[in-house]
C-alpha cells in the first residue's frame, strides 16, 4: 500500500510539472504571438510612409557598395558618398584599387575617420577578390566575412542590399530603435539581432533594417528621440517619450486709454 502512495505521490508531481511547463510554453507562444503581431503593425505603418527603402550610400554596383559600407564604419554616409564619388570616378573595380595602392587610396578617402586602416583593409580584399574571387564580390556570408574588415554587419548589408538576401543588418540605429520600441531588447548586438529576426514578419524583413536604420537617423535620435511625430509612437514601449513644446501664449495687446 505504501508503494501504491509514494507511486501515485509520485505521478501527481509529474503530472504538475508537466502542466506547469505546457502553461509557461503556452505563455511563451502567446507572448511571441503578441510581438510578431506589434511588429507587423510597426512595419506596416514604416512601409506605407516609405514604401522602398533604401540605403543612403551611393554606389551602382556591388563592389562600389561594399567599400563604401567598409568605409562608412563610425563615419556618415554623407562624408562616405563625399570621398566616394571622387575615388569610384577613377577607380571602382578591385584591380583599378589594386594598381591605386594603399597610400593613392588613402588620398582619396583622408576626410574620413580610421581612414589609414580603412585604406589597407580594403585593398587587402581587393586582393582576395581577384586571387580567390575573380574580382566580383561573392554572394555568400563566409566568403564575406573572410574579407578583411567586413564583419557580420557588413556582410548582412551586402546579401541585403546587393543581393536582395533578407537578413538584418544591425548598427547603432538598429541597436538603438530595435531596444527602445521592445521590438528585440538585448544589450549587444547579435541578440537584437537574433530577436528582430524571430519578431520581424517575413513580408517585411528584406526591408526592416533600412526602416529601421532611417527611424533612427531622423526620428529616434539618440540623444532627443523625436516622439511627438513618430509615427509608431503609439506602438512603441519607450518610457521616456519626449513630448512637443508647450505653444507660445499670444502677445497681449496693450489698449491706451
Amino acid at each position: 500500500a505504501g508503494g501504491l502512495i509514494v507511486a501515485g505521490a509520485l505521478q501527481a508531481t509529474a503530472g504538475k510539472a508537466l502542466g506547469n511547463a505546457r502553461r509557461r510554453a503556452s505563455l511563451r507562444r502567446t507572448r511571441h504571438d503578441m510581438k510578431s503581431r506589434r511588429a507587423g503593425a510597426i512595419f506596416e505603418r514604416l512601409r506605407s510612409l516609405n514604401p522602398h527603402p533604401k540605403t543612403e550610400l551611393e554606389y551602382a554596383s556591388p563592389f562600389e557598395l561594399l567599400i563604401a559600407v567598409i568605409l562608412s564604419a563610425q563615419a556618415t554616409d554623407k562624408s562616405v558618398n563625399l570621398a566616394t564619388r571622387r575615388l569610384f570616378a577613377d577607380a571602382n573595380t578591385p584591380q583599378a584599387i589594386l594598381a591605386l595602392g594603399v597610400d593613392r587610396l588613402a588620398a582619396y578617402v583622408k576626410s574620413i575617420g580610421l581612414y589609414q586602416g580603412k585604406a589597407k583593409n580594403i585593398v587587402a580584399t581587393c586582393r582576395l577578390l581577384v586571387d580567390q574571387h575573380g574580382g566580383v564580390v561573392p554572394n555568400e556570408r563566409d566568403a564575406l566575412e573572410s574579407l578583411p574588415g567586413v564583419g557580420r554587419k557588413t556582410a548582412n548589408v551586402i546579401l541585403n542590399t546587393a543581393f536582395g538576401q533578407p537578413t538584418l543588418a544591425v548598427d547603432t540605429h538598429v541597436f538603438r530603435v530595435a531596444n527602445r520600441t521592445g521590438l528585440a531588447r538585448a544589450k549587444d548586438v547579435r541578440g537584437v539581432a537574433d530577436g528582430l529576426l524571430k519578431c520581424v514578419p517575413a513580408e517585411y524583413l528584406h526591408n526592416a533594417h533600412h526602416w529601421l536604420i532611417l527611424q533612427g537617423r531622423y526620428v529616434c535620435k539618440a540623444s532627443k528621440p523625436d516622439c511627438p511625430s513618430c509615427p509608431i509612437a503609439d506602438l512603441c514601449e519607450y518610457k521616456q517619450k519626449t513630448v512637443a513644446p508647450a505653444a507660445p501664449e499670444p502677445a497681449r495687446t496693450r489698449i491706451r486709454k
